[in-house]
């Protein structure tokens, strides 16, 4: 296992000053759980209550809040009296928290397609275009972010913003797949393509071509598991 030490001298982990206005519990956990997510905290990385405290200027007791939330989402195996480790990837959570976005995000794209509104076509067309930029320089950690904001605004078009907020409470162990196999050759390229086509079923108010469409791009990382096992056989659990 990689020790918490280890953690806090890697330059790649530089910690974002906290808001001294907000509590720092969640703080810590949505620092923590972005770098978990992005894979930049591996599996198996054990995380020392104490080294963490040190590292983010606090008391252990909001590193221990922030741990048990992380261990609510799976992102994280606590073993009391001994060691915090970031989990495996837990492939039945993933399929889960994939099953209940597409049910939700199936509804959005028709509901959006029924009644298609311009200006949300133009926003989704220059998120794509964004996309588009961050594939060509490979800034794969932001080009992530650009692709979940395409989706949320398709929430938000659709007036069920609270929906994308539980379906990111539900996608840590989904996204780390995904971030395993992002930078597998074609598979951004790919992303940009279905992002194209869903919003051009939109715009033509074609709802059967928008479910089409999202069914193809939501179907790209779990269809690859067994290339993403073969790569990274050390980082899943079924």
């Amino acid at each position: 296992m990689t020790s918490a030490a280890a953690f806090a001298d890697m330059p790649e982990f530089d910690m974002r000053p906290l808001d001294r206005s907000r509590h720092a519990a969640p703080q810590v956990f949505e620092h923590l759980r972005e770098l978990i997510v992005a894979m930049r905290i591996a599996p198996g990385t054990v995380l020392q209550r104490a080294d963490l405290a040190a590292r983010y200027g606090l008391s252990q007791t909001p590193i221990r809040d922030a741990l048990i939330k992380l261990g609510e989402e799976g992102m994280v195996d606590i073993f009391p009296q001994h060691a915090t480790v970031v989990s495996a990837v837990n492939v039945t959570l993933a399929r889960q928290a994939h099953f209940l976005r597409r049910s939700l995000e199936l509804e959005i794209v028709r509901t959006l397609a029924q009644a298609p509104d311009a200006a949300l076509v133009t926003r989704l067309r220059d998120s794509v275009e964004l996309q588009r930029l961050l594939a060509e320089r490979e800034n794969y950690a932001d080009f992530v972010l650009a692709d979940q904001a395409f989706h949320r605004q398709m929430y938000e078009a659709a007036q069920v913003p609270e929906l994308w907020a539980m379906v990111r409470r539900q996608s840590g162990n989904l996204d780390r797949l995904r971030n395993l196999h992002l930078p597998i050759p074609g598979k951004a390229g790919r992303v940009i393509a279905d992002h194209v086509a869903l919003v051009d079923a939109i715009a033509a108010g074609d709802g059967d071509a928008a479910q089409a469409a999202l069914r193809e791009h939501l179907s790209g990382t779990l269809s690859q598991l067994d290339d993403i096992r073969q790569r990274f056989p050390h980082y899943l659990k079924d």
